[in-house]
């Protein structure tokens, strides 16, 4: 229950609600509980005695008590609603403003449908233990407890007869209770990866259809639903066999009070309407606790799902502003300083390990207004490079510096406030292309827009679309090209007039020649604009003021184009197989290959 503690918090703002609930709830339970009393009224004062007016005066008390508990319970329902969906609508709030907080290490971590699992389900099964708890799960103990009194009120000897029943049942459903959180949190665990399959298929759908991978596909989500499906029936069974069980003990209740209360109505211990009456608070106590006991999955199941969405809410970034940490001062110059860095994914393990490290002994610096290229093979560390100067990830040793700066001392709204980085994968949202481009600027006027998409090279090709700039965008821009995706967001970017101006392969779906048009246009904008690009093609950095070759995590070497083609080899390598005798050899073999 500690989960669900700290999760209070939030009916606070519904307290009134809740209140106005629970009262009514109780007034309900009152009304309930009088029922079998007037059941004893009429039979002992009325059918024994035959007094009609007895029995009439009584039934219409019954039936006015009865339609009060239905007023009641509408009232409870309504509140009790009220206050379930508001504590769902700001859970569901929380934990997105979290993860919007969260470093990229920490999205990494808990990984997308892991995310979306608790942010959906989790937050509904947290839900339910509100609402019902308001609703029925206050309703079975407060009538327990009431029909439990009552009962010793009506008769204490049939009361400490029955008492050993009633603790043998409150045991076994406090069993079913325990087991079931565990196995309910094993269930949400499968459900996680069944979520991220079906995530990973639904992004590459293309690329799955393009390999004729969906037998693979189909085969992986198999599994991960056969795992779900066989953990869940494992629940249900259990669960499914306490009903039975509390079925068997509410019968022999049944059956030592007709017995019991027979014998001692006979020696005239007690009234027929005693009996009735004690009969009925019986099954208003064992009731309640085999509702409490099938109720019992609802909490077990929030309790579970309390303790994943407080993992989110109670997870410190692993990047966030020191204390003290400062805005950075304007005007920024956009001078950039790698001295002596170090960096790996993961930090130390249980044994002090850390992993191996992707980049190490970093250093190299950038001037106000320069271009510096990246280059490198695949995981030499080039995205994790550029990744450090915003800040999404936090250096494991050495600094980063921004016009001489520490960037941890600095306040993260302030510094990506300067920066903006256009990534390989260019990320669209629905809305018109007007709105993708504007998402970095929401108060630039539509001349401003135009004038970033035609620097983009994308003006041309955006008032050739349906609808021009208004033309809508599709989930994940798939009715554009990942061509017309790049220069988009190349072009949102440039808007946001960035001191520094990120772009990590972000024209690799773009012929050469509107590359050359977009590198001209942003030597044009520059304007004292620092710029880091990662590129695959070496004509992509040719007029870069420095070019940095990283070779498995390590600077292999530094400098112009012309000095890097005269003393680095790996340099010289990769311009021979794009530029040099490489593609003419290629060239010369193609005929053969196709014949």
């Amino acid at each position: 229950m500690a989960a669900l503690r700290k999760l209070f918090h939030f009916i606070l703002p519904y307290r009134t609600a809740a209140l106005i609930s629970m009262v009514l709830l109780m007034t309900q339970v009152f009304t309930d509980l009088a029922i079998p009393r007037l059941i004893q009224r009429i039979v002992d004062e009325g059918i024994k005695r035959n007094d009609l007016s007895v029995v009439l005066q009584t039934a219409a008390l019954m039936l006015g008590a009865t339609a009060l508990s239905t007023l009641f319970a509408l009232g409870n329902n309504r509140f009790s609603v009220l206050v379930g969906e508001g504590v769902a609508r700001d859970l569901r709030d929380a934990l997105f403003v979290k993860i919007q907080a969260f470093a990229y290490g920490d999205i990494d971590r808990f990984t997308t449908g892991n995310l979306l699992v608790r942010l959906a389900s989790d937050t509904g099964a947290v839900q339910r233990v509100f609402q019902i708890s308001l609703r029925i799960g206050t309703r079975a103990p407060l009538m327990m407890i009431g029909s439990l009194v009552l009962m010793f009120l009506t008769s204490r000897d049939l009361s400490l007869t029955l008492l050993p029943l009633l603790v043998v049942t409150s045991a076994v459903i406090v069993f079913f209770s325990v087991r079931m959180e565990p196995l309910f949190w094993s269930v949400q665990l499968k459900l996680d990866r069944l979520n991220t399959v079906l995530q990973e298929n639904l992004a590459g759908a293309r690329l799955v259809k393009a390999f004729v991978r969906d037998d693979h596909e189909q085969k992986r989500f198999a599994a991960s639903n056969e795992d779900y499906t066989q953990r869940s029936v494992e629940v249900m069974q259990f669960m499914s066999a306490l009903t039975p069980v509390l079925t068997l003990f509410v019968n022999i209740g049944m059956v030592v009070v007709v017995y019991v209360g027979g014998l001692r109505a006979i020696d005239g211990g007690l009234t027929d309407g005693q009996i009735m009456a004690f009969y009925n608070y019986l099954l208003n106590t064992l009731n309640p606790l085999i509702l409490t006991g099938l109720l019992a999955n609802t909490w077990a199941n929030g309790i579970a799902s309390a303790r994943r969405v407080n993992e989110v809410l109670d997870t410190v970034p692993e990047v966030q502003d020191r204390p003290g940490a400062a805005r950075l001062p304007e005007p920024v110059q956009g001078r950039i300083t790698f001295a002596d860095v170090a960096f790996n994914y993961n930090g130390p393990d249980a044994t002090g390990e850390r992993d191996q490290p992707v980049l190490r002994e970093v250093s190299l610096s950038v001037e106000p207004g320069q271009t510096l290229a990246v280059l490198g093979a695949t995981g030499a560390g080039k995205t994790s490079l550029i990744n450090l100067i915003p800040r999404f990830y936090d250096v494991s040793g050495g600094q980063v510096l921004l016009d001489g700066r520490d960037v941890r001392d600095l306040l993260q709204e302030s510094l990506v406030a300067h920066i903006a980085l256009v990534p390989q994968e260019a990320i669209l949202f629905t809305g018109s292309v007007r709105d993708n481009i504007r998402y970095a600027r929401p108060t630039a006027d539509d001349a401003e827009v135009e004038a970033a998409a035609r620097a983009a090279q994308a003006h041309d090709f955006i008032l050739k679309l349906p609808d021009g700039y208004e033309t809508s965008v599709a989930e994940r821009g798939v009715n554009l090209s990942g061509g017309q995706k790049q220069r988009i967001a190349i072009a949102r970017a440039l808007l946001a007039d960035p001191a520094i101006l990120i772009l990590d392969d972000s024209t690799s779906a773009v012929d050469v020649e509107t590359e050359g048009r977009i590198r001209a246009a942003l030597r044009e904008r520059r304007a004292g604009r620092t710029t880091v690009l990662v590129a695959q093609r070496i004509s992509s950095v040719l007029s870069a003021d420095q070019i940095v070759v990283l070779d498995k995590g390590t600077v292999a070497a530094i400098g112009t184009h012309a000095e890097l083609l005269e003393r680095s080899p790996i340099y010289q390598e990769i311009y021979e197989s794009q530029l040099g005798a490489g593609v003419r050899e290629m060239v010369d073999v193609e005929p053969g290959d196709r014949s």
